[in-house]
């Protein structure tokens, strides 16, 4: 599915005037600070903002086209949209509130289809329950089965975490990423969380005060230098494949610059997760360090040294992965790193949240 959006709106004293194309499935973040025109979008492609000028094709279906004087109305563009707040129907149950979005559908699904979102999202406990006697994270995952329900062609997420405590958070953070993984729909995700961004997204747009300021993958941006401030460099993101589960009770994963070895996954051999590496979790080594306890010792090429007042931040290519190490000044002095130098990164800790690969068996 192609997606072609291009708004231009004022609201007040500020100007929204952004354009990008989307290519594929998964989830694409609209990524910035509040007020950068994330919500605006999302908006403008449900149908809820009619703007100044713009055109909106969805799948090679113009929904929008001010200059032909297409606007085509919320319930015949086929969007799904989860709110921050849920809306969910107060005097409904879980069941009802799902069955509502289930009769919207232009063409019904099947009763099974339904029972496989109730199942995807966890609900089966919830189906008899009013809203009201329902946890913050378990009426984001009705709010998202109504959508589903509805067959949408595209799923808009405006900060569906945004009002959850870190608790209910950690609670809904797995139905997201099976969503990703199962769903055959794209889907636009409004966020300013660097967490959720990188536990989630497989591309992202990067707002300005209205603009687009970057777009790429997940994986490139998080790591590109030229970003700075718009994306805060907390460390290295990839993805990585099981290979081997060893007996010593360690996992041996595969990813483009090499191996990594960690504690056990319980996951099979074969699948893909998402590793995230703190930059002060890798230390640096001019020579190759013997007889040390750390598992992981990579060979790196130093791409750039950024010295601040208290640290440095040292750019790293491994194979086609950039990494980053945060090391002291006096660290940088006495290595004496420089743009080209060969060198050795020595991954103290390696981060795998095991949802963030693709659930066992589908589930």
């Amino acid at each position: 599915m192609t997606i072609e959006i291009a708004l231009h709106h004022r609201l007040g004293r500020f100007l929204l005037d952004a354009a990008f194309q989307v290519r594929g499935r998964g989830v694409t973040a609209l990524f910035g600070a509040s007020g950068a025109g994330k919500t605006t979008i999302v908006n403008a492609i449900a149908g809820l903002l009619r703007p100044e000028r713009g055109r909106i094709v969805l799948d090679g279906d113009v929904v929008l086209d001010t200059s032909a004087g297409i606007f085509v109305p919320v319930r015949l563009r086929r969007t799904g949209y989860v709110f921050q707040d849920a809306r969910l129907f107060p005097h409904l149950s879980v069941e009802n509130n799902l069955r509502f979005g289930w009769r919207r559908a232009a063409t019904p699904m099947a009763r099974a289809e339904f029972d496989e979102i109730v199942e995807l999202l966890g609900l089966a406990p919830l189906l008899a329950r009013r809203p009201n006697r329902l946890s913050g994270g378990e009426k984001s995952r009705v709010a998202l089965g109504r959508a589903l329900l509805a067959s949408p062609r595209l799923l808009l997420l405006d900060e569906p975490l945004a009002a959850l405590d870190e608790v209910r958070k950690a609670e809904i953070f797995p139905y997201l990423e099976r969503l990703r993984d199962r769903a055959r729909l794209p889907m636009f995700y409004v966020t300013h969380s660097m967490d959720e961004l990188s536990r989630l997204a497989d591309d992202v747009i990067i707002l300005r005060d209205g603009r687009v300021a970057a777009q790429g993958s997940i994986f490139d941006l998080l790591s590109d230098p030229r970003l700075g401030a718009l994306v805060p460099a907390h460390g290295a993101l990839f993805p990585a494949r099981i290979v081997e589960h060893r007996q010593d009770g360690l996992t041996e994963l595969a990813f483009d610059g090499g191996m990594l070895l960690v504690p056990r996954i319980p996951r099979p051999t074969g699948t893909d997760l998402r590793v995230r590496l703190n930059a002060d979790d890798v230390m640096l080594a001019r020579r190759t360090p013997e007889d040390i306890s750390a598992n992981n010792v990579l060979p790196v090429e130093v791409l750039s040294v950024h010295a601040g007042e208290a640290d440095a931040e040292i750019r790293l290519r491994c194979g086609d992965v950039r990494l980053i190490s945060r090391i002291t000044l006096a660290s940088l002095h006495r290595l004496g790193l420089e743009p080209g130098q060969r060198v050795f990164a020595i991954i103290n800790s390696v981060t795998i949240d095991p949802q963030l690969g693709r659930p066992e068996n589908g589930s």
